[in-house]
């Protein structure tokens, strides 16, 4: 009997589903080749940086769209392949098919598993940064990496890394092969390989063919499993071994402390009209940030400096920068942990005048675990029972353990970090 024009013809659905894979994994190749050189060029740095977090989200998309594919491969029949086509080409054909399906899956598993470990192999550094799809939601490491000692993690990145490169090279001789594949049907064949999955290209008559084999399959499948063992057993990292320390780990949190008030008299601060805000650079460009969600206790009297006080309680998973990466990076455990140390802790000691509206404050900071001392110098505006205070100070970092197991020589992180504070006050 011989073959209609709809069977001829993939579904709307694999139709949609084939080219949007394309299109994505078109974008890829070029752009990984690219940013890889790039990250470590300073005056493009930032540029890379940001084509390192669209990769992964691409790449979170097609493993998406790939497993839809599949399921919908498994439950809807291919279009017969021609009747004419010879054995060998009928085998070729659909070994490719499978080896596109097994090269779909474990390209973004193995990116996915690099960026879990934790560890930058063009630096041989640890540098752990959250990934975040396209800005909204966020993508946890594997556990099964992440977890894992520092010198296994590193093993494991340039293990990855080496296979997600090898599958690349593969991907791209995969796809120049089954372009040149198509063309040659099309133009050589005149059969119905091409139009099956380009709609506006007509159909043309043709009568049975043979179906493909589970051989085909398992020669694509096992074509891919190749490449990935390949890449991954040719990429060992240079001797020298990753450094024994760990990022910190969680710790109970502690019991909250208690507020002791100053004899000066109280100010109730004005949430609206006040801000604490932070910024510094990253990746060569500057941000800016601000914690959402603090609370300001506050007892002054210009006339008391001796018993004036104040106690600033912020909550640090409320640190927002407008980047869903940084954001998403500064709740891990090397950096403000919140899940831990929820809470930072400002509290006076002193006050000082400087002379007019200038004044200073001397007290302490505790961010997780680490308590420095700091100086807060301020301007206080006073009128009609309102206060209005301005001021800044830079931290460092590195004394409040912020980041210090991926960047501990600020290549990515300013070292400095401005604080301003901005407090409205009745």
């Amino acid at each position: 009997m011989a073959r209609t024009a709809a069977s001829s013809r993939y579904s709307a659905v694999a139709i949609i589903l084939h080219w949007l894979i394309a299109a994505a994994v078109l974008s890829m190749l070029p752009m990984g080749w690219w940013m890889a050189d790039a990250i470590s060029d300073p005056a493009r740095q930032q540029t890379a940086f940001k084509a390192y977090q669209l990769h992964k989200s691409i790449g979170f998309t097609i493993l998406g769209l790939t497993l839809l594919r599949l399921a919908w491969r498994i439950s809807h029949p291919t279009p017969p392949l021609s009747a004419d086509m010879p054995v060998w080409e009928r085998f070729g054909a659909r070994a490719t098919h499978w080896a596109f399906y097994a090269l779909l899956l474990a390209l973004p598993i193995t990116g996915w598993a690099y960026v879990s470990s934790g560890w930058a192999v063009s630096t041989d550094k640890p540098l752990n940064v959250a990934t975040v799809w396209f800005g909204l939601i966020q993508v946890p490491h594997l556990s099964f990496v992440a977890d894992q000692p520092a010198e296994m993690r590193r093993l494991g990145a340039y293990s990855a890394m080496g296979a997600h490169a090898t599958l690349a090279l593969g991907a791209a001789g995969l796809i120049a092969l089954h372009v040149a594949a198509a063309l040659k049907h099309q133009f050589h064949n005149r059969d119905n390989v091409l139009p099956s999955m380009v709609p506006w290209l007509e159909l043309k008559d043709e009568g049975p063919a043979a179906s493909g084999g589970r051989l085909a399959m398992a020669a694509g499948v096992g074509a891919i499993a190749v490449l990935l063992f390949a890449g991954g057993m040719l990429a060992s990292p240079p001797a020298g071994g990753a450094p024994r320390a760990e990022a910190a780990q969680a710790a109970p949190t502690a019991p909250a402390e208690p507020i002791v008030p100053g004899t000066a008299k109280a100010w109730t601060v004005d949430r609206a009209g006040s801000a604490i805000t932070f910024s510094g650079t990253h990746a060569g460009a500057a941000f800016n940030g601000r914690f959402d969600d603090w609370e300001g206790h506050i007892w002054f009297d210009p006339d008391n400096l001796s018993g004036s006080k104040a106690v600033v309680l912020v909550r640090t998973a409320s640190a927002r920068t407008g980047d869903a990466t940084q954001e998403g990076s500064l709740v891990e455990t090397e950096w403000l942990n919140p899940k831990a140390f929820p809470i930072a802790r400002f509290e006076t000691q002193s006050f000082r005048s400087l002379g007019g509206d200038h004044y200073e404050a001397t007290g302490t900071l505790r961010v997780k675990a680490r308590t420095v001392p700091v100086v807060l110098p301020f301007i206080l505006t006073l009128t009609d029972g309102q206060a209005k205070v301005t001021g800044a100070l830079e931290l460092d970092r590195m004394a409040l353990d912020l980041g210090l197991y991926s960047d501990p020589s600020a290549d990515w992180v300013s070292k400095m970090i401005g604080l301003e504070i901005s407090v409205t006050a009745h």
